[in-house]
């Protein structure tokens, strides 16, 4: 935890509260917080802040900011991924939100297993999305939608998410066409299950507007592939 988030009602008088329990432990089992000591807080959805801590107790620690601070910027992309299994798509989404994504999709495909669109880690996204947002230092969590037919999504949805500037790519190892880097604009990403996509979806995404690209003749697992793929396409030029 490299920030401690508040819902912006603890934050109305001017000594701010920390009151949920996880945060607590945290704080008092791995930094031994003492009163003095000063503390990176951020408030949902909104500024960051250096804090300074004025009470402890077994309850609540109370705060006074000091200082705001920068919230890291975003990366311009929205992350479209098959649902993965279920233990995957909690790694998956925190790590996303560390890393910026601006935007997640979650998609149904063929081989993605009907019942992981059961699973109760879907109804704990937004827990997720506040471990990652804590990791990373930031206040703004992505947007998470859910589509649960693929075809759909591909013809109705996906060719307004692509425009000159804001191309898509889907990845996909038996493209001709390498991913591209270090790009300075916007785009779309389009991840398959384990498995992959199967012949007609990447027909239809490409009919649909994507530009399948290659990573290599490795095969890379999801929570392998999403980080790498980010890295290399907002890298520095």
């Amino acid at each position: 935890m490299n920030i401690v988030l508040l819902d912006p009602r603890q934050t109305q008088s001017e000594i701010w509260t920390i009151s949920a329990k996880r945060q607590l432990e945290h704080l008092q089992t791995h930094l031994d917080i003492q009163v003095g000591d000063t503390l990176k807080v951020g408030i949902r959805e909104g500024k960051r802040y250096l804090t300074e801590i004025v009470e402890i107790s077994e309850k609540s620690v109370q705060l006074k900011p000091l200082q705001e601070e920068a919230v890291p910027e975003k990366l311009p992309v929205t992350l479209i991924v098959a649902l993965p299994r279920p233990k995957v798509l909690r790694r998956l989404i925190m790590d996303a939100v560390t890393m910026g994504v601006e935007k997640i999709i979650l998609l149904h495909s063929y081989r993605v297993d009907k019942s992981y669109w059961q699973t109760p880690f879907l109804q704990q996204l937004d827990h997720y999305v506040e471990l990652g947002l804590e990791q990373a230092g930031d206040t703004i969590a992505p947007e998470i939608v859910l589509y649960k037919r693929f075809k759909p999504f591909v013809e109705d949805v996906l060719p307004g998410l692509i425009s000159t500037d804001c191309p898509a790519f889907v990845a996909h190892p038996y493209a001709e066409q390498p991913m591209p880097f270090a790009l300075q604009h916007p785009c779309s990403i389009v991840i398959g299950p384990e498995g992959g996509f199967i012949p007609y979806e990447i027909d239809l995404l490409i009919k649909n507007g994507c530009q399948a690209v290659s990573l290599g003749n490795r095969i890379l697992r999801t929570e392998t592939a999403i980080p790498y793929i980010l890295g290399r396409l907002f890298s520095a030029s």
